[in-house]
């Protein structure tokens, strides 16, 4: 008899965090910054110099954001190592029952948890302690290269339709055929997320769908109210 190991999704929050805001907001932020430039009706070369650099400047932002934010993280998580690998050397019998306490917290009976601790301390005692401690381990710990490159790749990639829509559709329904096709990708980019993370997608595109309009609407409206006819 064959055992089909379980899905899990945990693992892929890393990267699929990164990528789908970076999707998400390279379509949105850039569609947005078309909607309200068209809406202030310019030429065409404006609203693609407009969708050029909102992708651009997005795209690099996004990933030094990233960068900068998981490094603060990882750079958290290494300070803890150390500490505790400092901790161990020193007083390992206080940790070995700091350790032994975690299980118990867990449910073990005191013998029980006191003989994991003894057993996984033998195996690998920082490990232990960096994985039920401190809540790191391979799946959780940060990476900011990744991460980085995750969200500059996706915010790009994003940021591609509303360009090429600032390309192609005509100039008096520009702001219509925006707010179309990044509605239809933004359905498509929440059901994906949704499926790939093994939650509702329902929920995920209404919810992407909502918030996308607002975004949208609000900087037509600003367009519309503040923009000056550029010709």
């Amino acid at each position: 008899m064959h055992h089909q190991l379980e899905k899990h999704y945990v693992n892929r929050l890393g990267w699929l965090r990164a990528a789908v805001l970076g999707a998400n907001d390279g379509l949105l932020s850039t569609t947005s910054i078309v909607i309200g430039v068209a809406a202030a009706e310019p030429e065409r070369h404006i609203i693609i110099l407009a969708a050029l650099a909102g992708m651009i400047a997005g795209a690099m932002s996004m990933a030094a954001g990233e960068y900068v934010s998981v490094s603060s993280q990882e750079d958290t998580e290494k300070a803890d190592l150390i500490r505790e690998k400092r901790e161990l050397e020193e007083m390992p019998e206080a940790e070995l029952r700091e350790l032994a306490k975690v299980y118990e917290k867990r449910g073990c009976s005191k013998e029980t948890a006191m003989q994991v601790a003894i057993e996984l301390t033998e195996h690998n005692a920082l490990e232990a302690h960096a994985r039920d401690e401190l809540g790191i381990n391979e799946i959780t710990q940060a990476k900011p290269l990744q991460a980085a490159i995750a969200s500059f790749g996706s915010f790009a990639v994003g940021a591609l339709l509303p360009f090429t829509v600032s390309l192609l559709a005509p100039i008096r329904q520009m702001v219509y055929f925006q707010y179309g096709f990044s509605i239809i990708f933004l359905m498509f980019l929440g059901a994906m997320s949704a499926r790939t993370g093994g939650s509702s997608i329902k929920i995920a595109v209404m919810r992407i769908c909502f918030w996308g309009t607002v975004a949208m609407g609000i900087t037509a409206l600003v367009g519309h109210l503040f923009g000056v006819n550029v010709s």
